[in-house]
């Protein structure tokens, strides 16, 4: 029987991973497997999937979208191969991906016969900025759509969410627009009722011409750092951020993992579960557009927040 693909689109810290943790939290028994693209070395999004490690799998330092359709294509196949096979496959991408050039992967007749796309669904991010609405990006992520779920919904007032709704419907009119307060987006409207439907293919339309846009430069550290200095940091760092995110730990509270999140120009730190054995103690995506943040800049900036002040290690 097909295995049904649920594609979860969005523009960078849109609230993607929030939102596959709830479908994974609220699977009722049903098998999922997860795909996650991280834009980077370090693929911080898959550590964040709770509950569910056996069934990730991460694809990094890349975009699927393009310098990794391979990986994709061979990742898929690896889980059709399962024993148990999943019931649903859900592939979260960078924030990077354009999800029109991965629709147009996953047409691949081999593929469709074995797992066909079913809902692709976009994370937008309800604080966005109306001028956002112009990037071409984000343009495209939108009209890839057939639900489109509105994240951080508690951020700004219900006045606030109009203008950003009729932005949306301006670009998407067919897609279905829901809030999704914490990840919160109903089941039903991304995984088929009738077990035997099979969805239609769909048009992706042309391949265009790849243009990089954004980088991923990655920071990591042996020693833990100091709250304090980090929050300068991220402060100086910020006018240059698209993103930023990572686990690390802090002097305030040894032994234990925190998790950084930078994303529409706000940074926010929670507890990230305990140190994973045999990997940094400390480590930081920061995504830039291409030639706005350098590798000194990073280097000189984080060196200040390691505890002892010993040099970090470097990553590209």
């Amino acid at each position: 029987m097909p295995v049904p693909v649920v594609l979860v689109a969005g523009f960078l810290g849109a609230g993607k991973t929030t939102v596959v943790n709830h479908l994974l939290a609220h699977a009722g028994g049903r098998r999922i497997a997860a795909v996650v693209n991280d834009f980077g070395a370090i693929n911080i999004d898959a550590e964040l999937i709770t509950g569910a490690a056996d069934g990730v799998v991460s694809l990094s330092n890349g975009c699927i979208c393009c310098t990794l359709e391979g990986d994709l294509l061979r990742t898929l196949a690896g889980l059709l191969r399962r024993d148990p096979r999943p019931e649903f496959i859900v592939i979260e991408t960078s924030g990077v991906a354009d999800p029109q050039d991965i629709v147009r992967n996953l047409m691949d007749p081999v593929i469709w016969r074995e797992a066909p796309l079913e809902t692709v669904l976009c994370v937008v991010d309800a604080t966005t900025s109306l001028a956002r609405f112009d990037d071409a990006l984000l343009r495209s992520q939108i009209r890839a759509a057939d639900v489109i779920a509105l994240s951080k919904v508690d951020l700004v007032d219900a006045a606030s969410h109009t203008p950003v709704r009729d932005a949306i419907r301006a670009i998407r009119p067919a897609a279905v627009l829901v809030d999704a307060p914490h990840g919160e987006v109903p089941m039903a409207l991304l995984f088929p009722s009738d077990p035997d439907r099979a969805p239609a293919p769909r048009e992706p339309g042309q391949r265009r011409p790849r243009a990089d846009r954004f980088e991923a430069l990655s920071w990591t550290s042996e020693r833990p750092l100091t709250l304090s200095r980090l929050q300068a940091a991220i402060n100086r760092l910020a006018p240059k951020l698209a993103r930023a995110k990572g686990l690390f730990e802090a002097v305030e509270q040894p032994g234990k993992a925190m998790l950084l999140q930078f994303a529409g120009g706000r940074a926010t730190l929670a507890p990230g579960g305990t140190l994973a054995a045999g990997v940094p103690r400390t480590r930081i995506v920061f995504i830039a557009e291409i030639g706005v943040l350098s590798r000194n800049e990073i280097d000189a900036i984080m060196e200040g927040c390691v505890a002892d002040g010993r040099a970090p290690n470097r990553d590209t």
